[in-house]
């Protein structure tokens, strides 16, 4: 029993090394790794290079399908480059194998003290960062150890012997068991240098140890499409798509595995290495013939998985994918992308109060102050979210663009607040008492709320984009805006002067809707602050300190 739990141990290890080692990469790269993603997928061989590269470095193909899935749900990557990225990185999965076959003992305890060493002098740093990779690679050539050691015990138990006897003749059922243990050790790497280690050590078969290799690349096909499962459907795409190109590599080499084992007997020696040949060579292969079957592929499993049409008005957050969450840069873009679709909802509210004061439409009021309900579930969505990115795995520009996504978000939950009760006070004073704007009341109006919309516009943009120039324009639109809204405080009280009777009747409601619109363009002139703060472009204070005497003492005695 303590060599099973020894040989346990030992495969945690090498998972818990990945593990660490995927961590670590998407730390030090960070968004950095999604543009070099988007920039080499202009090709599908260009798309097969990208995946051998980044599962190099994040250390497993099946995170590299959540990657490149929420990449393809969230519209950055197309659905065949996706495929063509996928077929690359069970090459990149196999290529590592190859790597940590050799012996590398002496490696081990280097990689560890070293990465330790970085990690806990500067935890923060991207030496710190290069450190827990260098820890994580440690622990997998020690974790790769520790099977060999605990293995060794195991040949001469009779129940291990027997437990494999019915293995040899059956191919199915060792793809079967492959894929199962691959599960199970949540890494296709993992179990199949395990596998080599047993062939080598006599416990298995070469024979029932090529099939479980099969199974291993049909296991971690089936961990892609866990990994990435969710409410978005076509997040599943990619996984499935690649699933089904590994079951088709396994139907054409399931009948030539005895052509295939006598060829591997021939030219390569050691049983060791017969595995890992056979494991790399599936993948390389797998590649060249189904490269140009990658656009067939995307169209059938959009096909068999449709996106499903969101009925209009839903409150469903679009962009907030769970997947991304493991890529905490892709997921300050999601929520990035979610916060725009609040901001999208306000600007609805917005557009609709007008036809509510030229029609006083109760229908339309209270379809619009429902929405309010929308904003605001969107906006806990958002900030929810947000609480599950790991602050520690961003970069200080990401730090920065995560605060701007929850300024902006109660920016705009705040303006939904005010939306609502000015159409609640247009109801209560205008609508149900059968009053109406002056002509030149209702002009002033009008002029603010067109203003109003072109800055939210503008403001929308600031947030995308984070242009200094926009977000000068529109910090200068507060001061435009504040000036009109005393401008027209002054001529609406001029007409009650002149005893018009319908500013009389409205003159509560003017005032005060000047004054909400004034608020909610505060609002939005405040997604500009982060952008002008970063770039040095605010002053400390609006006083002209020039303009200000000194005062005398008797003054400040006073």
């Amino acid at each position: 029993m303590i060599h099973l739990l020894n040989l346990l141990a030992a495969i945690a290890l090498l998972v818990w090394g990945t593990n660490i080692v995927r961590a670590g990469v998407i730390r030090i790269f960070g968004e950095n790794l999604r543009r070099v993603l988007a920039g080499s997928l202009s090709n599908r061989f260009k798309a097969v290079l990208a995946g051998v590269a980044v599962t190099g470095l994040v250390q497993s193909s099946t995170a590299t399908a959540v990657i490149i899935s929420s990449f393809v749900g969230s519209g950055f990557v197309g659905m065949a480059a996706g495929l063509a990225v996928m077929l690359g990185a069970e090459v990149g999965t196999s290529l590592m194998t190859v790597v940590f076959s050799f012996d590398l003992s002496w490696l081990s305890p280097l990689l560890i003290f070293s990465g330790v060493v970085l990690f806990v002098s500067n935890e923060r740093s991207s030496a710190g960062r290069f450190g827990q990779v260098a820890i994580g690679f440690g622990l997998i050539t020690l974790g790769l150890q520790l099977i060999v050691a605990a293995t060794q015990p195991l040949i001469a138990s009779p129940a291990i012997r027997g437990l494999i006897v019915a293995l040899p003749n059956d191919v199915l059922l060792d793809i079967v068991v492959g894929a199962l243990l691959t599960m199970a050790t949540y890494s296709s790497l993992a179990f199949v240098l395990l596998t080599a280690t047993l062939a080598a050590s006599g416990i298995l078969p070469v024979t029932v140890a090529l099939g479980l290799v099969l199974g291993a690349n049909i296991g971690s096909g089936v961990l892609a499409m866990l990994s990435s499962s969710g409410p978005a459907t076509v997040r599943m795409r990619l996984p499935l798509g690649s699933l089904l190109f590994k079951l088709a590599g396994c139907v054409i080499a399931i009948p030539l595995l005895p052509q295939i084992h006598v060829l591997l007997q021939n030219h390569i020696p050691t049983v060791h290495a017969q595995v890992i040949a056979f494991h790399l060579g599936f993948n390389v292969i797998r590649a060249a013939l189904f490269i140009g079957l990658t656009g067939p592929m995307a169209r059938l499993v959009e096909k068999v998985l449709p996106v499903p049409v969101a009925p209009a008005g839903s409150t469903r957050p679009r962009h907030l994918d769970p997947s991304a969450l493991a890529t905490p840069s892709l997921a300050i873009t999601c929520a990035a992308r979610e916060a725009l679709h609040q901001a999208d909802v306000v600007e609805t509210m917005l557009s609709g109060i007008l036809p509510v004061l030229r029609r006083n439409d109760l229908v339309l009021a209270e379809q619009l102050r429902n929405m309010d309900d929308t904003v605001d579930e969107l906006y806990s969505a958002i900030k929810f979210y947000l609480t599950q990115i790991s602050r520690e795995a961003l970069s200080e520009d990401e730090g920065r663009r995560w605060t701007d996504i929850v300024s902006f978000t109660i920016n705009m939950e705040q303006i939904g607040d005010i939306i609502e009760r000015v159409i609640q006070d247009i109801e209560d004073k205008k609508i149900r008492k059968a009053r109406s704007f002056s002509d030149a009341g209702m002009a002033e109006i009008v002029h603010l709320h067109e203003r109003l919309m072109a800055n939210l516009r503008l403001g929308m943009s600031v947030f995308l984009d984070g242009h200094v120039r926009d977000a000068k324009k529109l910090l200068e639109e507060k001061a435009r805006f504040r000036d009109l809204e005393h401008e027209y405080a002054a001529t609406h009280i001029a007409r009650l002067q002149d005893h018009t009777a319908q500013s009389i009747e409205t003159s509560s409601l003017h005032i005060d809707l000047i004054s909400d619109l004034k608020r909610i363009n505060s609002h939005i002139c405040s997604i500009a602050y982060p952008i002008l703060e970063t770039a040095g472009a605010l002053s400390k204070t609006r006083i002209r300190h020039s303009q200000l005497s000194p005062l005398s003492a008797d003054e400040l005695k006073r």
